[in-house]
């Protein structure tokens, strides 16, 4: 599942990961450090949402 910030919109995709913060592709969001923030805003990630099916 994919999951976006509520502040600027950027998705996080499990398959792509965040290679620039050491986030490996294939890494579900459950899975991130608590302490990980948005690579665009640096939003924390309790301002992440799961996407909307369809969306």
């Amino acid at each position: 599942m994919r999951y976006v910030c509520t502040v600027c919109g950027y998705v996080y995709d499990p398959e792509e990961g965040d290679p620039d913060s050491g986030i490996e592709p294939g890494t579900a969001f459950e899975d991130i450090p608590e302490d990980w923030v948005c690579p665009v805003c640096g939003a924390s990630k309790e301002d992440f949402e799961p996407e909307e099916a369809g969306a």
